[in-house]
């Protein structure tokens, strides 16, 4: 079975990825999670399970939090890493959870249920591409919080909606923007110019701490680790946060305080270097 061998595709957001998801799970190689990579006290199937019986599994152990934890964590980081059919193969282990959000919220909703389906998908969605932090406990419990909260806004929006005639004579007028007035991507490349932020870091602290991205495709693209990346956007915060008490940010800097950061700058970049050093020692060095 594959998803071009069904003719009439679903309208439904869920059952369009319940749909994709029996494609890639179905005979006779279903895509499977080799349940050997975890710790065998986890009760886990020791072998590799195709992700239904895996589903199924986890629906009969619910109270094996850590298995279910570890998975989740596995699942979410190779649909951020490894291409669109782990997203679907995410989305499908938690359908039994979305499928029972959209029943409960489509009973109270006025509209069509189908509207309900694509707001739980693209909040669920949403959240395992970016926002579930993978070292925090329960990535599946705050994924599927991010899918119930969407679905509900959407309900929210209903009832808040009222229709009026004129707003002219209740519309607010003109107000000044609050303080700080200065956009946070204007403080980053700020930092970046004093030398509080290094260059080859400024996309990526953008990235995860405006953007609010998943923190393992960037560590992927910049070669290093997810560890590591965390240690160096957290000592970067900690620069950050000094500068803007200081008000290195929002005022001018010394010539003094310039050359000193330069001077930081520097030296974190000797650091850096010197780290690389071994490794293109070794890769440069010819075999005897």
């Amino acid at each position: 079975m594959s998803v071009s061998d069904t003719t009439d595709w679903p309208t439904s957001a869920l059952d369009a990825a319940a749909t994709a998801f029996a494609a890639l799970t179905c005979e006779p190689q279903p895509m499977v999670l080799d349940c050997t990579i975890f710790d065998p006290g986890l009760g886990l199937p020791a072998k590799a399970i195709p992700l239904p019986a895996l589903r199924d599994w986890l629906l009969r152990h619910p109270n094996a939090y850590t298995a279910r934890d570890e998975v989740w964590r596995e699942l979410i980081r190779r649909a951020r890493l490894d291409g669109p059919q782990w997203v679907v193969a995410a989305v499908g282990m938690a359908m039994p959870a979305l499928r029972q959000y959209a029943a409960q919220l489509s009973a109270v909703y006025g509209g069509d249920p189908a509207d309900v389906d694509a707001e739980i998908l693209t909040g669920f969605l949403t959240a395992l591409r970016d926002h579930v932090d993978l070292a925090k406990p329960a990535p599946h419990a705050s994924l599927c919080k991010a899918a119930w909260r969407a679905g509900h806004h959407l309900l929210r929006q209903q009832q808040e909606y009222l229709p009026v005639d004129d707003i002219e004579h209740v519309a607010a007028g003109p107000r000044a923007p609050r303080v700080p007035y200065g956009h946070p991507d204007l403080l980053i490349r700020r930092a970046v110019t004093l030398g509080i932020l290094d260059p080859e870091d400024e996309q990526a602290y953008v990235d995860v701490r405006l953007g609010h991205r998943a923190i393992e495709p960037i560590a992927a693209a910049n070669g290093v680790s997810v560890d590591a990346l965390r240690m160096r956007l957290s000592r970067i915060d900690s620069r950050i946060a000094d500068a803007l008490t200081d008000g290195l940010l929002t005022g001018t800097a010394s010539p003094e305080t310039r050359a000193h950061l330069r001077k930081q700058a520097a030296q974190r970049a000797r650091r850096r270097a010197g780290r690389a050093t071994p490794a293109h020692r070794v890769a440069a060095t010819p075999a005897a």
